[in-house]
């Protein structure tokens, strides 16, 4: 599997340059362009692994989710810029999804089908569920329904304010988590550590890390260009493209990441990455992008449709119903597996 990602790196970054020189045909690029950000991503999951291994699961899950993010930010910025607003809010509503509904459905899953019990850390599952429930239902829908009576200026402006609010607790959370509560916070894997290499150095892995994300960032401008004749050609719609296509895309690193930690039995990891994932994407990426679309000609209010806030908030109290015990197995993998498809058929047909 390594050398057919590595010969698609090899062979998609190179075609992706001459494609958008030469002008080639629109969906034979949008292919070529979404293989290369997932060959991408999986060097950067491999990456993020090794340095898993160096640093401890609950530092190689924030890692793995910033990078993984890191692409979904730079497609949401190029989007942004060729004032895609709907594609970007849907997009993150996609994350959103596909953290916590297809990330943590297919890990439980499979590795619940090696395994027939896996355990993770309560105490950070019930901790991340307080921060899921704020993040989604609490700043996602207040702006919502306070925007039903005000004015685009006032929408944004309470936007922005709520942004700020959100950024600074999710740098608070990470310090609470990371220092003042470490000791509280540590998993079974920090506290007996297995003793297992890490298949890069921690300097090849940052270094492969930085080249991969450049790349992806080439590679996403030209993705962005593609939508609209994507869309045109496929029937699919704005909301659709945004809440599958580049969710999938763009998390392409996460997913491989987690269901690998998963079928390894490293579930403090796995439910690391797809829940601090989601929570990066809800309290740092979704602000920070209403930050920077200020800096364009459309600015993007944090308003999500009436189905992109109900999807979320059902799979917000799923998940945490599922994970707040601790332990998992394939049913309950399953049983978010299927509340994905059964909202990816509703966007579909929206």
């Amino acid at each position: 599997m390594d050398k057919f990602f590595g010969g698609m790196v090899l062979l998609g970054v190179p075609l992706s340059i001459a494609g958008s020189l030469m002008h080639w045909p629109t969906l034979m690029m949008f292919g070529i362009y979404c293989l290369t950000i997932i060959a991408l991503s999986s060097y950067m999951g491999r990456a993020t692994e090794s340095l898993a291994i160096i640093t401890g699961p609950r530092i190689g899950g924030l890692l793995n989710a910033t990078f993984g993010n890191a692409v979904e930010l730079i497609i949401s910025i190029f989007a942004l810029k060729a004032g895609l607003i709907e594609v970007v809010l849907a997009s993150l509503t996609g994350s959103v999804l596909g953290n916590l509904l297809l990330v943590a459905g297919l890990s439980f899953f499979l590795g619940g089908l090696k395994y027939k019990r896996q355990t993770f850390n309560e105490h950070d599952a019930r901790h991340n569920s307080g921060l899921l429930m704020f993040a989604v239902i609490v700043a996602f829908v207040v702006p919502e329904i306070f925007s039903m009576g005000m004015d685009e200026s006032k929408t944004l402006s309470l936007s922005v304010g709520i942004s700020i609010i959100m950024i600074v607790l999710y740098l608070a959370a990470l310090f609470f988590k990371l220092v003042t509560h470490r000791g509280v916070y540590a998993g079974k894997s920090e506290e007996s550590p297995h003793h297992e290499e890490p298949e890069w150095s921690k300097g090849r892995a940052i270094a492969v890390l930085l080249v991969a994300t450049l790349a992806v960032a080439y590679v996403s401008e030209n993705l962005v260009h593609t939508f609209e004749v994507v869309g045109e050609s496929f029937g699919w719609t704005e909301l659709f493209i945004g809440v599958i296509v580049v969710a999938i895309v763009g998390n392409a690193a996460e997913h491989a990441s987690a269901i690998l930690m998963a079928m390894k039995n490293k579930m403090d990891v796995a439910v690391e990455i797809a829940v601090g994932s989601t929570l990066q994407i809800a309290m740092f990426v979704a602000p920070l992008l209403v930050l920077l679309s200020l800096m364009f000609n459309e600015s993007m209010p944090l308003v999500f449709t009436v189905p992109e806030l109900v999807s979320m908030v059902t799979a917000v109290l799923l998940a945490v119903i599922i994970s707040n015990d601790g332990e998992t197995n394939w049913f309950e993998g399953l049983t978010l597996l299927a509340a994905y498809v059964i909202m990816g058929i509703g966007f579909y047909l929206l």
